[in-house]
């Protein structure tokens, strides 16, 4: 997928561990808060998919390849085991906001993808917004992973049509 290549390319450039100059100023908290909020919405981004996944099983060539992306977006922020492909089917105990009580998917494939879609904007938004607060490279990766978020919804969304 083209999103994919750039996406990863993009990552390839930022690594997880870089922000040895912009902590260095000062903002280790705000970096380490960035970082943990990837991680805890990529973790119920992925929840997401796959619960597309479980009720549509038809929609999984489509999917898998965007929800590995997801995974990887976690992992270059740092995440652990949390985010790995089967850590998904877990039990939701973790994080309240993304994952306690996910919304039933909808029946009808299209109008699922459909909402898979606006998941991915409003997260792609919303780090769009978090990067302006964020160092350096980390501020780079934010971007990379939203401009890649932002791709998920446009080939989500014409995959419902």
């Amino acid at each position: 997928m083209l999103v994919g290549a750039a996406g990863a390319g993009l990552l390839a450039g930022c690594s997880a561990g870089g922000e040895g100059s912009d902590s260095a100023g000062g903002s280790p908290s705000v970096v380490a808060k960035a970082r943990a909020r990837v991680v805890k919405d990529s973790g119920g981004l992925v929840k997401r998919y796959d619960a597309v996944i479980a009720a549509h099983p038809d929609l999984a060539a489509l999917l898998t390849p965007l929800r590995a992306e997801v995974v990887r977006h976690a992992r270059a922020f740092g995440a652990g085991k949390d985010a790995r492909p089967a850590a998904a089917s877990a039990s939701p105990s973790g994080s309240p906001s993304a994952s306690a009580s996910p919304s039933p998917v909808p029946e009808d494939p299209r109008a699922a993808l459909a909402e898979l879609a606006a998941a991915e904007r409003r997260l792609a938004d919303t780090r769009a917004k978090a990067l302006l607060e964020v160092p350096g490279e980390m501020a780079r990766l934010m971007a990379s992973v939203a401009a890649a978020g932002a791709g998920h919804a446009y080939v989500l969304t014409e995959g419902a049509k």
